[in-house]
């Protein structure tokens, strides 16, 4: 662990992804800062900053995962005591963004619940947002304080590079998803194909047809978020079914909630690899799944944003 000495620099955590937390601090050379998350017996939450921030540029990280309201709830609170305790910044680091994918009135009297988190972080007194692979891009433009959206297509694409696959084709599971998988077929110097699905109702896939060449070739499934996994389970064996030789899997948010582990256990799925962006239970962590840190480029990137430099510059 390299020896960051910035007292103005400090990383605190909440409760949704303290191993991450630590991880980050170890990459830049820091202490994670001394506080505590509590609860009161009703179940109210309390935040105990053990430690001076004042004048300080604050980092805290936060996934707002399940359980997203309790996690959404400690970030608000711990912001409001960084904030009454006079630091200087106060950026969240949420790897990985709740409520993404109420981004629009996708039908009459929807809520859009992005917006709303987004007005809420701001309001409790946030002055920076660092997050990764939102569900949708423009999620960015909810804020009006910066957000510097970092990518996990660079980290998924390192993994697979050093595996030295042959015939590989990236595979988009909807059209949504197009031009993440164009991202990383052109890391790994790939075709892409897409699969041509309808959504009957919402957590329920049908898949139609596949676009694109993948007979014979290694399929490599990439989405933002696996949440019940129907999606990405369907698109697998139907691309085995279509002559697919092999089929790895990949996300940078392992939501996997509700049937998903039991679905990629049944799967054609040789290999899921996902990142650490939410913190897995141990049992939803099986043989064929592979995690990675996202622990070097967030570090590198609270770095940047202390010193004042480029953020963007971590991917060219």
């Amino acid at each position: 662990m390299a020896n960051y000495r910035d007292p103005k620099l400090k990383v605190f955590t909440c409760n949704s992804n303290p191993q991450l937390a630590k991880e980050i601090a170890d990459h830049i050379g820091l202490p994670l800062g001394n506080s505590e998350v509590v609860r009161f017996s009703d179940g109210e939450i309390q935040i105990k900053l053990n430690e001076s921030v004042r004048g300080a540029d604050v980092f805290v990280i936060q996934s707002t995962s399940a359980p997203v309201n309790q996690n959404l709830m400690e970030l608000l609170i711990m912001i409001d005591a960084l904030k009454r305790a006079s630091a200087k910044s106060i950026n969240c680091v949420i790897p990985y963004y709740g409520y993404a994918r109420q981004d629009r009135k996708a039908r009459a009297r929807d809520p859009i619940t992005a917006k709303l988190v987004a007005n809420l972080l701001e309001t409790a007194g946030a002055h920076r947002i660092i997050t990764m692979d939102l569900h949708a891009t423009q999620i960015q433009g909810f804020f009006d304080i910066p957000v510097d959206h970092l990518l996990g297509v660079p980290i998924l694409a390192k993994y697979f590079e050093e595996k030295e696959l042959e015939d590989i084709v990236v595979v988009s599971p909807d059209h949504g998803g197009v031009t993440r998988a164009r991202k990383l077929a052109e890391r790994l110097q790939a075709p892409i194909a897409i699969i041509d699905k309808r959504r009957p109702e919402p957590n329920v896939a049908e898949i139609m047809n596949i676009v694109g060449n993948i007979e014979g070739k290694t399929a490599i499934l990439i989405d933002d978020i696996i949440d019940t996994a129907g999606t990405i389970t369907l698109a697998a064996n139907a691309l085995v079914e279509s002559g697919a030789k092999g089929v790895y899997a990949c996300c940078t948010h392992p939501v996997l909630s509700g049937p998903a582990i039991e679905r990629i256990a049944k799967s054609k799925i040789q290999e899921l690899v996902v990142t650490n962006s939410i913190a897995l239970a141990p049992e939803k962590v099986l043989p064929n799944v592979k995690m990675l840190s996202v622990a070097p480029i967030i570090g590198e990137a609270i770095i940047r944003v202390h010193e004042e430099l480029s953020v963007s510059k971590l991917f060219d």
